[in-house]
């Protein structure tokens, strides 16, 4: 029960990582809000693990804004998951502006401006708060096909830094997590942007990656839950800025 009286916003959660990280977080005390853009999702799920859920576009202001209206009538915000991201794959000289829009307005700005509501309310209440933001293994090295997704988790952990440094004078902790190659219904997507650029048959990008993990496999959204519970507690006050590595021993730094 160590988040115990703790109410936390998770966005992207209707599913997958997001959901893991719901489903952990309520295990250990806390008051869960699923955050999504598909709110039918988010309330199904909710209504499944037994928490609340609420309409949240991070690429629109008002509905962060309005998403952070009902934290505050419900209690109030201790703790916030920026979880909500995108994936695109594609040679250099392939890349669209749409695709970099796209990715960089949910995966930065997204999570700046969602950090930015978050802290602004833990800032009024008065009692800090802990803020934990999804980067990858991805933001720790460029990669062939992989330019902008690459450069907006590169993002994120710089996000992570900044923010971080800024905000612990008000006693918010800002970290990031940054998984690995983690499985998932998403890795279908992933791999079919391999299959095509890289003439792999379906599936062999995935087998692949799996073996390269030093740990023998690819990641479960489970793996990354007690990361996610160590940083949103009080374990975790002196750890500013930081960006851990979850993922098999795929990257050390």
């Amino acid at each position: 029960m160590r988040l115990a009286g703790k109410r936390a916003l998770i966005t992207g959660a209707a599913r997958g990582i997001g959901r893991a990280f719901a489903e952990a977080y309520l295990r250990e005390g806390a008051e869960v809000v699923i955050g999504d853009i598909n709110i039918a999702g988010a309330r199904a799920t909710a209504v499944e693990l037994g928490c609340e859920a609420v309409a949240l576009d991070v690429t629109d202001q008002a509905s962060i804004e309005a998403a952070m209206a009902f934290m505050r009538a419900g209690g109030g915000i201790d703790i916030l998951i920026n979880n909500a991201a995108i994936f695109t794959a594609a040679p250099v000289d392939e890349i669209t502006r749409a695709d970099y829009d796209r990715v960089f307005a949910i995966n930065v700005s997204g999570t700046l401006f969602t950090l930015q509501a978050a802290a602004r309310e833990m800032i009024a209440q008065g009692r800090g708060g802990k803020i934990i933001n999804m980067a990858s293994q991805a933001g720790r090295r460029g990669e062939s096909l992989v330019a902008v997704y690459c450069a907006s988790k590169a993002a994120v952990i710089s996000l992570t830094q900044s923010a971080g440094l800024n905000l612990i004078s008000h006693g918010i902790n800002v970290n990031a997590i940054a998984p690995g190659v983690v499985d998932g219904e998403h890795w279908d997507g992933v791999d079919a942007f391999f299959a095509k650029y890289e003439m792999k048959a379906p599936g062999q990008k995935k087998r692949e990656v799996g073996a390269a993990v030093p740990f023998g496999r690819m990641g479960t959204a489970q793996d990354l839950t007690g990361m996610a519970i160590f940083l949103a507690s009080t374990e975790a006050d002196y750890i500013v800025a930081q960006t851990y590595n979850v993922d098999g021993g795929n990257w050390m730094s």
